[in-house]
């Protein structure tokens, strides 16, 4: 029990903050998320058919510009005491810009993934018509705030927002997600980390964070290994660019969890699977 104990906190201590935040700001600038408003954002876990419901067929009143993102989101607000306020929409068609491969459909393939592997990170997104194009729409997240905006040093819970933290890391390099960063990635009240504006994702075959994905926990590496090429081809494949880019996503996992049992056999499986 001891030395259990002890491997868990010398992997703590060893593991960085995330590589893509910035730099802790001083004290006086910080903007901590606020122990008294511990609100979770995460409102849809084992609640997902209803939200994906409510998010294709209710009806939206109102769609606003997002004065944020490259890729010009818009926030489309439902009516007054619905199952949820607003989502984000995004009209992305498939196709290259400002080189960058994107589209409004890699916001659906990330959440479909995103349940395939029961990780409960990227928010429900559906596609649906909105106005009259067809767009990603995904519940707005309340009672959150952008990484950047967080000091991450003062979480209260530092062994789970490190399990987060490796779970991130090996959700983008599995869908080749180019475009994390801090200002994409939000923390609610009770720590949570949640993923979004996956547009730039299933666009190449690079994985950002192979150098920094070291570690993960034993539940979430075996649901990794256990996807199948069936489920990606029935879930996620309708929302990427053909059967290849489907495989290239099964591909991409079997580097990760080579990788991982690579540095298992080296390091030792308490290092690297420590929970």
């Amino acid at each position: 029990m001891k030395r259990a104990l002890l491997v868990a906190v010398t992997w703590l201590a060893a593991l960085p903050l995330l590589a893509q935040a910035p730099a802790p700001a001083p004290p006086a600038a910080a903007t901590p998320v606020v122990a008294t408003q511990a609100i979770g954002s995460k409102v849809w876990v084992g609640r997902h058919a209803e939200f994906e419901e409510f998010l294709r067929t209710a009806r939206i009143e109102r769609v606003d510009k997002i004065p944020v993102g490259v890729t010009k989101p818009e926030r489309g607000f439902f009516a007054a005491g619905g199952l949820a306020a607003s989502a984000a929409v995004k009209h992305l068609p498939m196709g290259q810009r400002g080189g960058f491969w994107e589209a409004y459909k890699s916001e659906i393939a990330a959440y479909e993934l995103d349940r395939l592997l029961g990780l409960d990170m990227v928010p429900p997104t559906v596609e649906r018509r909105v106005g009259s194009d067809l767009a990603s729409v995904q519940l707005w997240v309340e009672h959150s705030r952008v990484l950047k905006d967080v000091d991450q040093k003062q979480c209260p819970k530092p062994i789970e927002w490190a399990i987060q933290v490796c779970r991130q890391r090996v959700f983008d390099n599995l869908i080749s997600n180019i475009d994390r960063n801090a200002g994409n990635m939000l923390v609610d009240g009770e720590w949570n980390i949640i993923l979004i504006d996956h547009s730039r994702a299933f666009g190449s075959d690079k994985m950002p964070f192979e150098k920094e994905m070291a570690r993960v926990d034993r539940a979430f590496f075996e649901k990794l290994k256990a996807l199948d090429e069936a489920s990606v081809m029935k879930q996620v494949r309708p929302w990427v660019l053909g059967d290849g880019a489907a495989r290239a996503i099964l591909k991409r996992r079997d580097k990760i969890v080579a990788r991982l049992e690579t540095l298992a056999r080296e390091r030792g499986e308490a290092v690297v699977f420590p929970f």
